[in-house]
């Protein structure tokens, strides 16, 4: 009898092992966590301690294997979250030993002696993973007849968590996750044996058994929303949630983020016509599977209780009443079209638009409007910045751009005029695990060392406010250091949108590049900025990013368009309020825009108080409300579809999840619109304006390089006495249109307070008083690392609106003074 040949066993590459397991022979690399492995083969074993973005922990002990080495077996399991593959290593799961089949049925056994049997009121019923595994592997009957521990519930560890305590399993998800991933350790184990449980006290020591409470440091986190997700059991829940649905009873959809410019991929669940709650998804590419808390839990503004449901018209009286659309869009185009006809109309679009709506306002001014008078920019703006945008930020993409891989494996990032946890929390992650993976240098051009600072590892280059184009220049004379780390392959620069209150800062970015090859992404605060510079939402830009005196791709848009673009730049944001606050231009077309974001407050009131026509496009009544001639509701994000394009130019694409027959979306009323004024904008839906932006851009092509604005400087002179520079900006969690009617997200706000050195804090005492000619703000006072003769505070916080209330931002000169002096 012949024997068939074997088969020629596959040649293990370098960096890899040869083991088996369950019979199989695998070939991976070194390494990698027997789990993952028998993953990949299909085999899936159970775990609650084990999550693939968080240090190994081995604490639930619910993944026991039997393994084999060198032809001898271990004495007894092992866990297999922590033990990586060896070469010739023979391992066998529950699928084919009994003894791991027992070994994962005893420690449910256990796990389940103490936890309570409430399945039906906890949160996590329904979809926990306890429930799941011990269905598959644990036993049918318990042997359990004491009585188990209890505890009083739920414990509020912060606003937004609640923690009960007897459900806890100690798989030491969340402490990892706070400690490595978020980088705020406040959630810890505490006792031990049978009193273990999870608290916030620092030590054992303010541990209260009589009461069973702890009384430590609270959970304050932006990111505490993580591991309430992450809990595989129903231990931790959210304030916001808890009990309000179940979730057999929910519809899930997946969506995008519409807080910051991320892009995160979010889960949100949603019954009746209302969303119940918002889960991170799972995006490798940008938010792996974490959320902030405010775009967690920040969307209770879709459903306040003052939305716009129908269109206001203002009538002979000058009070807003109910109209219909028919008439609402008439009268909107009768006041437009007679504006048009006089000093023109300019449009405020906003930065929260996605690309569709953002395209729709662009064209729109062009065409029914006939103006390049249009402006995304509801903030502190220049010049000099879009002339960046135009020249460094326009038509790049993750294809030739810097992504999130690219910050997690660069050597060195310099971040300017950038608040990473504050501003772009994700980045801030990326940033994060990085440093702790990859000892990835971080640098921050900064004026005290943040949260941001110190998460990261990083290394703080404090300047005076306003003299950061300087601090860039001369990093060859004063850090040659970094000036080298910059030069190495991969590393990069991050600009934040601060960057356009200081003149000459873009410039100074510009030049850094240019002498280091360093690459330079700007990250925006808003999560439409982006896309509206790819629609053409910009007074210089036409869709694609292509300038306005350019003429032949101005031939194309016409051709495409069917209409005559004007040839020169329009005004931008600060332009269009000063001429029709001067009465130099007849209308406004307002996009959701809050006069307080902008740089003059008083400026854009004045604006909408003069403008002959106003036409507001919101979610909900706002200060524009109250100088609007018509105004016209429009959905929110959970009630249409769009695509938002992240910081890396990375189209993130969402549906619609609720159906709600009443709400259109910005593109579907400013079509409609057009249409009473005798145009075609061809965008009735965000499809078809998707389409024709698309269409254009493939004709227009890339936009060509162009030359930057060059911007000013500010001089770093001496203030005087009584004197600061000011420093500020924006919170992550503030008083945002979008945070309303949150208060457990208000709850974890960090402390809004005014920074001061030692040296001039000891100078005006425990409170300040920040004023200028237009107001004046008090707060407590905080010792930072700032330096002398420089103030900081939160740009939009309860009690600190700077540019509602000083009328400057940040590089300001303001006058300072003990809180309590005359």
């Amino acid at each position: 009898m012949t024997m068939a040949p074997e088969e020629p066993r596959v040649e293990v590459p370098e960096g890899h092992v040869r083991l088996t397991i369950d019979g199989e022979e695998v070939i991976a690399p070194k390494g990698e966590l027997l789990i993952r492995t028998a993953e990949r083969l299909g085999t899936v074993i159970p775990r609650f301690c084990d999550h693939p973005l968080l240090d190994p922990a081995g604490a639930c002990r619910q993944c026991l294997v039997e393994v084999e080495m060198g032809g001898r077996p271990m004495p007894k399991p092992q866990a297999s979250c922590t033990m990586t593959v060896a070469d010739g290593m023979v391992v066998k799961t529950q699928r084919s030993s009994p003894v791991a089949d027992k070994a994962q049925h005893g420690v449910m056994e256990l796990l389940l002696i103490n936890h309570p049997l409430d399945c039906p009121v906890c949160d996590k019923g329904g979809e926990c993973p306890l429930q799941n595994q011990a269905m598959t592997n644990g036993r049918a009957d318990s042997r359990f007849r004491d009585t188990k521990r209890t505890f009083p519930k739920p414990l509020p560890i912060s606003s937004q968590v609640l923690l009960d305590r007897e459900r806890c399993i100690m798989c030491q998800r969340c402490t990892r996750f706070s400690a490595q991933i978020a980088g705020d350790p406040f959630i810890e184990l505490l006792e031990r044996g049978a009193e273990q449980q999870i608290g916030t006290a620092e030590t054992a020591d303010v541990l209260d058994m009589a009461s069973r409470t702890t009384s430590g440091q609270p959970f304050q986190s932006y990111f505490s929303g993580n591991t309430i997700q992450i809990c595989p059991v129903g231990a931790l829940t959210s304030a916001q949630y808890r009990f309000r649905s179940r979730p057999f009873d929910l519809v899930s959809a997946p969506s995008v983020c519409e807080h910051c410019a991320s892009g995160c991929a979010e889960r949100t669940d949603f019954r009746r016509g209302k969303v119940m709650r918002k889960l991170a998804g799972n995006d490798p590419d940008v938010n792996e599977e974490w959320l902030c808390d405010k775009g967690r839990f920040a969307f209770r503004y879709a459903h306040a209780d003052d939305r716009l449901r129908h269109p206001l018209v203002r009538d002979s009286s000058g009070a807003l009443r109910e109209a219909s659309w028919t008439e609402a869009l008439r009268v909107a185009a009768e006041g437009l079209l007679k504006a048009r006809e006089g000093n023109g109309a300019g449009v405020l679009a906003g930065g929260r638009l996605t690309v569709e709506d953002a395209y729709a306002y662009a064209k729109f001014a062009r065409i029914a409007l006939r103006t390049n008078d249009i402006d995304f920019r509801a903030r502190a703006h220049s010049d000099e910045e879009l002339g960046f945008l135009a020249s460094t930020v326009a038509g790049t993409n993750p294809d030739n751009g810097v992504t999130y891989a690219s910050l997690e494996h660069a050597p060195t990032v310099l971040c300017v005029a950038f608040e990473p946890e504050e501003e772009s929390p994700i980045v801030f992650l990326r940033l994060r695990k990085a440093a702790r993976k990859r000892m990835l240098k971080v640098v921050h051009l900064g004026q005290w060392t943040t949260p941001s600072v110190r998460k990261t590892f990083g290394e703080l280059l404090a300047c005076v406010p306003g003299t950061e184009p300087a601090a860039l220049d001369g990093l060859a004379k004063h850090a040659p250091d970094l000036e080298q780390a910059l030069s190495q392959p991969g590393a990069v620069v991050l600009v934040g949108e601060r960057a356009a209150e200081v003149p000459g800062l873009f410039t100074a970015v510009r030049s850094l590049s240019a002498r280091t090859g360093a690459r330079v992404a700007w990250i925006p605060r808003r999560a439409g900025e982006r896309g509206a510079i790819a629609a053409g939402a910009a007074p210089a830009l036409l869709p694609g990013g292509h300038p306005v005196t350019d003429a032949a791709a101005r031939a194309v848009v016409e051709s495409r368009w069917k209409a005559t673009i004007p040839a020169e730049p329009g005004r931008d944001t600060s332009g269009i309020l000063a001429a029709a606050a001067d009465k130099r231009l007849s209308a406004l077309v307002v996009g959701g825009v809050d006069p307080g974001d902008l740089p003059d407050p008083e400026l854009a009131r004045r604006a909408l108080a003069n403008a002959d026509f106003v036409v507001s496009l919101e979610l909900r009544p706002s200060e524009v409300t109250e100088f609007a001639d018509v105004v016209l509701p429009i959905a929110p994000d959970v009630e249409k579809s769009g695509t938002y394009l992240n910081w890396e130019g990375r189209a993130r694409w969402f549906d619609t999840r609720i159906e709600n027959a009443g709400a259109l979306s910005d593109c579907r009323v400013l079509d409609t619109l057009a249409v009473e004024m005798d145009a075609d904008l061809f965008t009735q839906t965000p499809t078809a304006s998707a389409g024709d932006l698309a269409a254009l851009q493939a004709e227009l092509g890339s936009p060509p390089s162009s030359a930057a604005v060059a911007g000013g400087t500010v001089s770093a002179m001496k203030v005087g006495d009584g004197q600061a520079r000011l420093a500020t900006w924006r919170q992550l969690l503030d008083v945002g249109s979008l945070q309303v009617e949150e208060p457990d997200l208000a709850g974890t706000a960090r402390e809004v307070v005014a920074r001061l050195s030692a040296a001039t804090a000891a100078e005006i005492g425990d409170t300040v008083t920040v004023s200028t000619e237009r107001g004046e703000i008090t707060l407590p006072v905080e010792v930072a690392d700032l330096p002398d003769n420089v103030v900081w505070l939160p740009a939009n916080s309860p009690g600190s609106r700077v540019r509602e209330t000083l009328g400057t931002g940040h590089g300001g000169v303001v006058s300072i003074k003990g809180g309590g002096a005359e």
